[in-house]
């Protein structure tokens, strides 16, 4: 019956407008009829709160309702407020927060408790829907076309605490150089004084840790850089740390432990004191140890999938950032945001630390399949998107691409039409079920082998063309890739195409090349990037104030609601309209 109550409570009959009297009429304090505080109350008294409510007791004293605390926190994002304490304030001295709240004064810890622990990601999720459910009612939405950008918001995390990759694989390549010596210095000691045969303990062998010869490699080459002012080579090579257990070390502190023991030697930590030598070499074991399992901690916090993150804020990734307070390519601990657009309304966010945006495409589609079904039918994104993976999955589920290539503007170029040496300046042929190419001399470019590769659970097939005999061309200069005829002028030209790859990208470039497909993106750079524009500068959103994946999401998604009704109460007042682009455009 409680949760029955907060809806009763909030939804109560005849609390339509604000109006206050005092002083018998002489003063009024009132709000007018289009303020966007109706517009909100007339989308919440549609939604369903099940899901919120679900999160609290029915034991326990009554506290404020979750309903009224939502229309608190989205009305204060409607209004561009996302922080508490100046919510906490409007809620004493704003007409129309004073009427969300009927008076009531809820504190600090209420919106903190209520933001952080009740409100999740999935229930601002399934609210955010049903509001574009009703939309799609309305027709100011289709739920069929979606345009996606994503931009980079700063980390609520300090700029200088930053992790790197490359920096722990050196400082690991020096620690595992010092164990190594350890354990020579520790068989020594065992084999002088004849403590392995007499407390039967063996030679103590180095482990395996398998990346450690490519990082070894890069340092070395590093070093010969450094000599000569190069720049340095990244040093990012994955290692496996789990085969670099601690456990190993701990073994040997246990055998040290058992012959101090047996030998009757008194470890000492007094001032003044001479430590024995098996003391000495028990706590340089423990100092590596306790050193290996820092950084094999800060593996763990890295993952796979980045090269860094900060202390501060472990889920977040340093990233270049356009606002660079140093103006020096300052890298910045930050989030990407993502966004999917329809006719001004954010239909979907989505919050990763990845710095780029090819493995962000399909997590949000998949969002909108698992809560409108298979409705989409048409993506509209730029060249940050393209990649195999995400048009093959764009083309297997039947939704038409109109991503912009990576080469788009290169491809206009006479540069791009005149290069010899590219396949798609070769003339194409088929015999007898053998295709192969003919290159500008006439010469014919025939099928090698297949290639495949692994990369991040997908696999890439390459095929391998190659002329038989380049001997004698008179264009090889300029169709071999950096040719040296002093050098190797026996070199035959060879070339590697991804078919699958380039016939995915031939079908996206027609469709972004239609007159439809210039008016999507006409459409996408307007709204998309006019989202984060008016987020940036006109609203000063540069910034999360919370810390982790989960609680930036939740703030971005309050905030994109609030900007959702907002858009629709804009809409009901006719201050804005649906967008059709222009009728003539010619293709850029």
């Amino acid at each position: 019956m409680q949760k029955q109550d907060y809806y009763n409570n909030f939804f109560e009959i005849g609390q339509q407008k604000i109006n206050f009297s005092f002083f018998f009429s002489f003063f009024e304090l009132s709000l007018p009829d289009d303020d966007p505080v109706y517009t909100l109350k007339k989308v919440l008294e549609e939604l369903d709160f099940s899901g919120l409510l679900a999160c609290y007791s029915d034991k326990g004293r009554t506290g404020f309702n979750p309903i009224m605390l939502y229309s608190v926190v989205t009305y204060a994002n409607m209004r561009g407020v996302r922080a508490v304490d100046r919510i906490v304030d409007l809620c004493q001295r704003d007409l129309a927060f004073i009427w969300l709240t009927k008076g009531q004064k809820p504190q600090r810890d209420v919106f903190y408790d209520f933001k952080g622990k009740k409100l999740t990601g999935e229930v601002l999720d399934e609210l955010n829907y049903q509001f574009m459910r009703r939309l799609e009612k309305e027709g100011l939405i289709t739920l069929k076309e979606l345009s996606i950008d994503g931009t980079k918001l700063e980390a609520n995390a300090n700029r200088y605490t930053f992790v790197w990759r490359g920096s722990l694989n050196y400082h690991l390549a020096g620690l595992l150089d010092a164990i190594d010596a350890l354990y020579a210095k520790y068989n020594a000691f065992l084999s002088e004084n004849g403590y392995g045969t007499k407390y039967d303990l063996g030679d103590a062998h180095m482990f395996v840790i398998e990346g450690m010869d490519k990082v070894r490699k890069v340092i070395e080459e590093n070093r010969k850089r450094k000599l000569t002012k190069h720049k340095k080579i990244s040093n990012n090579t994955l290692i496996e740390i789990d085969h670099c257990s601690p456990l190993e070390i701990l073994k040997l502190q246990k055998n040290l432990m058992r012959i101090a023991q047996g030998e009757g030697i008194e470890f000492v930590s007094e001032k003044g004191k001479h430590k024995p030598e098996i003391q000495k070499l028990y706590e340089e074991l423990e100092e590596c140890g306790s050193r290996l399992m820092g950084y094999k901690e800060c593996f763990e916090n890295m993952g796979k999938d980045r090269n860094s993150y900060s202390k501060t804020d472990l889920e977040a990734t340093f990233m270049r950032m356009k606002e660079d307070h140093m103006l020096n390519g300052q890298l910045k601990p930050a989030y990407n945001v993502q966004i999917a657009v329809e006719n001004y309304f954010i239909v979907h966010g989505y919050v990763s630390n990845d710095r780029t945006d090819y493995h962000t495409l399909t997590p949000v589609l998949k969002k909108h399949r698992n809560a409108f079904g298979d409705t989409l039918e048409a993506v509209t994104a730029d060249s940050g998107y393209c990649s195999e993976k995400n048009l093959l999955y764009l083309k297997e589920n039947g939704i038409r691409s109109y991503i912009k290539l990576p080469d788009h503007e290169k491809r206009k170029t006479r540069a791009y039409k005149e290069d010899i040496g590219k396949y798609y300046n070769m003339t194409y042929a088929v015999f007898e079920d053998e295709r192969y190419y003919i290159c500008h001399d006439g010469r014919e470019l025939r099928h090698i082998r297949t290639e495949s590769k692994e990369q991040e659970g997908y696999t890439q097939t390459v095929e391998v063309y190659g002329c038989a005999d380049c001997m004698g061309c008179e264009h090889k200069s300029k169709c071999l890739y950096k040719y040296n005829a002093g050098k190797n002028p026996d070199r035959n030209k060879v070339m590697k195409i991804n078919e699958r790859w380039e016939e995915l990208r031939e079908e996206s470039n027609a469709n972004i090349q239609s007159e439809e497909g210039i008016l999507k993106r006409q459409i996408r750079s307007i709204q998309t990037e006019g989202h984060f524009g008016d987020i940036k500068e006109n609203e000063s959103f540069r910034r999360f104030n919370y810390r982790s994946e989960e609680k930036v999401y939740k703030e971005f998604m309050l905030y994109a609601i609030g900007r959702n009704i907002m858009k629709y109460h804009r809409f009901l007042h006719h201050e804005i309209e649906t967008y059709e682009g222009k009728k003539e455009q010619k293709a850029a």
